[in-house]
Parts: structure tokens; sequence; C-alpha cells
């Protein structure tokens, strides 16, 4: 194992998923940039160069099996082990005016939008797990979304805004999977953590959101970085606790 402390970021060739990978780079990590998209992944592994950090592609497609073997294969022989995982990669399925119902949305959508936010977290959890077993300090950091709070949206008064369909019920079903991860993992060091960005100016959104990049990134770089003491099973935004 490197004495850096080596972490993949996926998603990471642009918005949130870059400014994570940058955050942590910033602290002296060895980043594994994890994108699907070649020319983006290396636009990404360049310019992180460019500003100092430690960065390595990683080719990642969450959806597919033999990518995450792959990447697992890569990072293991490329960097020696990993410490942190950061699943950020995800999708929304949306397209023209944004609006998806339950009523109207394709389940083909939906099918896609969960192989791609949930099945990939897990493809991707298990096929790293052995490495961050293997870790000193292990942080696994799921980007979730409040809109995915069943609390939230069942509370009178809370307002959680035209959400797409699909969407909601992906980051609600992650939470869940969070959570049984933390269950199964209770005995081992590993903390596990689900974060909430926030409404945030990216292409992802349309670039609809009032924070910025760098503010969505915030979170999951903190709960990246937890002590060893640090909680597990939780959800949390910049404020702090997010109802499940």
């Amino acid at each position: 194992m490197s004495e850096k402390t080596i972490v993949l970021v996926t998603g990471a060739n642009k918005g949130i998923g870059y400014e994570i990978a940058a955050g942590l780079g910033g602290l002296g990590w060895r980043v594994g940039v994890g994108a699907r998209d070649r020319g983006r992944r290396d636009m990404a592994v360049e310019k992180l160069r460019a500003e100092g950090v430690d960065a390595f592609g990683v080719p990642l497609d969450v959806t597919d099996d033999g990518s995450v073997v792959a990447a697992a294969e890569l990072i293991a022989d490329h960097a020696g082990g990993l410490d942190v995982l950061v699943n950020n990669a995800g999708i929304n399925g949306v397209t023209g005016d944004r609006s998806q119902t339950p009523s109207t949305v394709d389940p083909a959508t939906v099918r896609i939008i969960v192989e791609t936010n949930v099945i990939g977290v897990v493809r991707v959890t298990n096929a790293m797990l052995p490495m961050l077993r293997a870790s000193a300090s292990p942080r696994i950091v799921n980007m979730s979304s409040s809109v995915g709070s069943l609390t939230l949206q069942t509370t009178p008064g809370v307002d959680m805004g035209p959400v797409p369909a699909a969407y909601l019920a992906s980051k609600t079903f992650l939470n869940a999977v969070t959570i049984q991860y933390v269950k199964e993992l209770k005995d081992t060091n590993i903390l596990i953590n689900s974060a909430c960005p926030g409404l945030t100016a990216t292409e992802f959104t349309g670039f609809s959101g009032d924070r910025t990049p760098q503010q969505g990134a915030a979170i999951a770089i903190h709960l990246a970085t937890l002590p060893d003491d640090g909680p597990t099973g939780g959800f949390f935004n910049d404020s702090g606790t997010v109802p499940w």
C-alpha cells in the first residue's frame, strides 16, 4: 500500500465529482478519476495534474461488470490498494422540461437509473471491498440527495420541488442499500455514510442549482476525511444530519 491515502471517485470527470477529486487531491491524496468517457477522463486527469494533484485515470462504467472488475485490478496494480471510495457517478434520466412523474415515466428509464444509481454503487463497492478491508482507515461515501429522504417526502409543509420520480426513488433505494452495508460491515473499521450535496449548478441539474460544484463537493470531502472515531451509518449535508 502506498504511504499516500488512495481514493477512487466515480463520475469524477466533471461537476461535483471533479471537485471532490480536486479537494481530496489537494490534501496530498492519490486520486483515481473514475469515468467511462475516455476523452473527458483524460482531460480531468490532465487538469488535476496541472493543479498539482497526483491523479490517474480509471476507465469505469459502473453498469458493466467487466469494467468494474478491470477498474479494481487497475487500482490494485497502479496504486497498491484503496483507502476511500466515493460513489458519485449517477444519472437523473430527464430530458426537455425535466418533468417526470410516476404515472408518466417510462419503466425503461426507471430501470436505467436504478442500474446506474443503485446497482452501480453495489457493483463498485463490492469490487473494491477487499482493498478497503485491508486499509487502516477505510471510508465509503455514497452521494445521495435529500429528495430520497422518506421522512422529508412525507413531512407536511416540506416542499421537495418538482423532482424526477425515478431519480427520487433511486436515491431512496440507495439510502436503504447504504444502511444495509453499514449493518453488514459493523464489525469492521469501515466508516460508511451518505452525503447530500444540495442543489448544485452542474450539467446534471441543467445548471439550475444555487450552489457551486465546490460547495456541493464539501460534504463528501468531509465524510471522506473523517477521523477513525467519526460517525458511520449517517446521512449528512453541510448543515448536519439529514433524516432518512
